[in-house]
């Protein structure tokens, strides 16, 4: 009987586990928040396109710099950019809206007749 070769690895169960020297990069958490507050901006609610639409924004500029400073440990580019580009449209809507309301052409008087 040798004891020159170690016993075989006992079988691996569950998910596999990352391969040597190094963890797969994680999406930044403030990419996904401005793909969803710039989702949230263009929906037609007119209050919240204004504080929907800047919020998305600011979450979409500190994404891409997050990312951008992880040097590659994070991901998520396209969705910070995206919710930077919907945020702008949500404010784009809501001065639309707003200007609509202050010339009359929206009534947003709410009056109930019995």
């Amino acid at each position: 009987m040798s004891y020159s070769e170690p016993p075989p690895p006992p079988p691996q169960y569950g998910a596999p586990q990352p391969a040597y020297g190094g963890v797969p990069p994680k999406r930044s958490g403030m990419a996904v928040a401005s793909l969803v507050l710039g989702i949230l901006a263009v929906l037609p609610c007119f209050w919240g396109c204004f504080i929907f639409g800047i919020l998305g924004v600011v979450f979409g500029v500190l994404g891409k710099k997050d990312i951008r400073e992880s040097q590659g440990g994070k991901t998520g580019e396209g969705l910070a950019r995206w919710g930077l580009i919907l945020g702008i449209v949500g404010i784009a809507f809501g001065v639309v809206y707003w200007i609509l309301v202050a010339t009359g052409a929206i009534d947003i008087s709410y009056s109930t007749s019995p």
